[in-house]
């Protein structure tokens, strides 16, 4: 791992990692295990994925946790889900303020339950002055429930004469995502094998680089972050710009 670490550029680290964290039902199964199982295991994987981030001076780290879809879950996993969201949010506050860690949810929390509602509220508040990192959980979240709240807010601001419709521009419609106080993902990490971005950021990864690994997300570890990094180090992000102009730039 230290290897791994040296052969990255700290002056060339996204500032904004997302993950999707996949896999957790297949790694429970393949245990001869329920998935709930899975679930409980991950919590390792999200430690080492935020110490990883913070070890290379990444300031955003977001974690894919409960998607609008889950809802359709079997009742059983999904109860066991929200458990064990407000039992490690309790268990890893400790942690989160001895390492400076941030907490910030995105989402349409109000459909979780009052509970765990609470203790989240609670944990966004103790950790609120933090500043080494900004750990987001996106809970309840789906990235086109998202754009389509921001369209109807911004047209109820248009109906209202509070926005005149020519002055709509990105500028505007990131202040009404539930990402306005986060920069864009720089880069996209899914785990598992999956090569989709299912409903994740849609907005936000316009440009961000996708790396995907077959490395179920109960097993991933610091090493397995720091090999995303090199290979994102490796790409000429040209946004949108030729070879030439980019390096012109730099």
């Amino acid at each position: 791992m230290g290897e791994l670490l040296q052969g990255i550029n700290l002056q060339n680290v996204p500032n904004h990692i997302a993950i999707i964290m996949d896999g957790n039902g297949r790694w429970a199964k393949g245990k001869g295990m329920q998935r709930v199982f899975g679930h409980k295991n991950a919590l390792t994987a999200v430690r080492e994925a935020v110490a990883g981030a913070s070890d290379i001076g990444a300031k955003f780290i977001t974690l894919y946790a409960f998607s609008t879809e889950n809802w359709n879950r079997p009742k059983l996993e999904v109860d066991a889900l929200m458990s064990l969201l407000v039992s490690s949010l309790k268990k890893e506050l400790p942690g989160f303020q001895e390492n400076g860690i941030k907490i910030n949810s995105i989402g349409n929390t109000e459909q979780l339950p009052k509970k765990a509602q609470k203790v989240l509220a609670e944990v966004i508040d103790a950790t609120k002055d933090n500043t080494t990192i900004t750990l987001t959980f996106a809970l309840s979240y789906g990235a086109r429930e998202e754009i389509v709240n921001a369209i109807k807010n911004i047209s109820k601001k248009v109906v209202n004469n509070e926005l005149d419709i020519e002055k709509i521009n990105e500028k505007i419609i990131n202040n009404h995502l539930y990402t306005f106080n986060l920069p864009d993902v720089d880069l996209m990490i899914r785990t598992s094998g999956e090569q989709r971005i299912s409903n994740f950021l849609l907005w936000q990864m316009a440009y961000a680089e996708l790396y995907f690994t077959e490395v179920l997300w109960p097993d991933f570890r610091r090493e397995h972050l720091f090999e995303a990094i090199i290979n994102y180090q490796n790409r000429e992000r040209r946004f949108g710009k030729t070879s030439e102009q980019v390096t012109e730039n730099e």
